[in-house]
């Protein structure tokens, strides 16, 4: 046999761990846990947004390269909806772009913004896409942690986790260029105020600071919380990038359509980079996507998500509350940190090596993953390295499930009884 073939990689992704997804969520299938870990969807998009895609294919003009801003149906549409939540009219010609996913959208950002080291500015727990975004396009990240400020031995508002401003200015250096902010926040569930939006803008004003303001979970927040947007803040819409996502607006994780709002000379840069990673996203599914906001309001779409959110969170904290086990409530996003630590794991009970050298956490998921049988998410993967120990006692389950799969996930974990130290 030939020898098998080595060129060296590239320094950009030589440095990458095997990332948590690749972890847990073969081990949910092999296991046939619940799996409450990954935040996809177990349910279909709505109607009128499924039969938009089935109609869009059938249109030859649907099926061919779209305009590397994105179809102006769907432009058009998002300044329709958007418009009046950003309190100004946007022009769809020059302040949104379509990408390819949320995720595709923050990448172009950091690629038309960031130099050679240039340093971007992250609050703990963060996206874990964000990191190597940033790193590929040459970028440092620089972390500051968001943590509780209330009792962690309860259930706790998410409105609890504070980010401390003095702290997350220390951070900034001449080499700072951008501050990446999540709201409603993944995975604490957070809804930033007014007042802590008006600090975190007062901050990139007096440092000349781009804002990515990641907007992804925006239509999914929880009464009596109201989303409110950075870049409707007095001065800060001339230094925001909003990003939005239509897989979590609408259900449709899988068709990858995002999308950036801002002023066109900040946009331009991202969409220049934009064009040269991917040129344009695919067509039917942005008509869909388009469809689906031009018809939300008239259904109530909106609103009746929220509600069927609620429900399915409520479901979810009731057998926690069962079990004693306190929980980071969330007020928007669908997702619940839930603190471990009453749980005893068996002393002697067998983990693979890779996990020795991971936190605590991945430890506590993978046994509850393997033996309760529901698969969660170790949040400590959210953090930087330094930081991690502030996630360890915690587990994130994702409630965007049908309730068939949360009253099983209930059944299941109610066997946790036996493993909660008083």
């Amino acid at each position: 046999m030939a020898a098998p073939v080595v060129i060296p990689r590239a320094e950009r992704v030589a440095h990458f761990e095997q990332d948590v997804w690749s972890i847990f969520t073969p081990l949910a299938l092999e296991c046939q846990a619940v799996n409450l870990g990954q935040g996809f969807m177990n349910f279909s998009p709505p109607d009128f947004v499924v039969e938009a895609a089935r109609e869009a294919v059938t249109r030859n003009e649907c099926n061919q390269y779209s305009h590397p801003k994105g179809r102006p149906r769907l432009r058009n549409a998002l300044s329709k909806s958007y418009s009046p939540l950003f309190n100004r009219t946007l022009d769809p010609e020059t302040e949104i772009v379509v990408t390819a996913g949320a995720n595709e959208g923050i990448f172009s950002i950091f690629a038309g913004y960031l130099d050679q080291g240039s340093e971007v500015i992250l609050m703990e727990p963060f996206f874990d896409q964000y990191i190597s975004n940033i790193t590929m396009n040459g970028g440092v990240p620089v972390y500051c942690p968001i943590r509780p400020k209330g009792d962690i031995s309860k259930d706790m508002s998410a409105s609890e986790w504070k980010i401390d401003i003095k702290e997350l200015e220390s951070k900034i250096t001449p080499r700072s260029k951008i501050i990446v902010l999540n709201t409603p926040h993944n995975p604490i569930g957070k809804v930033f105020s007014r007042e802590e939006l008006e600090e975190i803008g007062a901050l990139a004003t007096k440092h000349n600071l781009l804002i990515i303001s990641d907007e992804v979970y925006d239509r999914l927040y929880f009464n009596p919380r109201n989303h409110q947007r950075i870049a409707t803040l007095d001065g800060l819409w001339e230094r925001t990038i909003t990003v939005g996502s239509g897989g979590k607006t609408f259900g449709t994780t899988g068709w990858r359509i995002g999308w950036l709002i801002g002023p066109k000379a900040l946009v331009e840069p991202a969409l220049a980079a934009h064009t040269r990673i991917v040129f344009c996203v695919n067509s039917p599914l942005q008509e869909a996507i388009a469809v689906g906001f031009e018809q939300a309001d008239e259904r109530g779409f909106f609103g009746s998500q929220i509600s069927a959110y609620e429900h399915k969170r409520e479901k979810l904290l009731s057998v926690f509350r069962e079990l004693g086990l306190p929980c980071t409530i969330p007020e928007g996003s669908y997702f619940i940190l839930v603190n471990t630590d009453k749980i005893q794991v068996p002393e002697n009970y067998e983990f693979p090596d890779l996990l020795h050298r991971r936190p605590k956490d991945f430890r506590t998921c993978y046994w509850l993953t393997k033996e309760i049988g529901v698969c969660a998410i170790p949040p400590t993967e959210f953090y930087s390295k330094p930081n991690q120990a502030l996630a360890e006692n915690f587990a994130r389950f994702a409630f965007c499930k049908t309730d068939e799969t949360l009253d099983a996930a209930v059944e299941r974990l109610r066997k946790l009884k036996h493993y909660i130290k008083n």
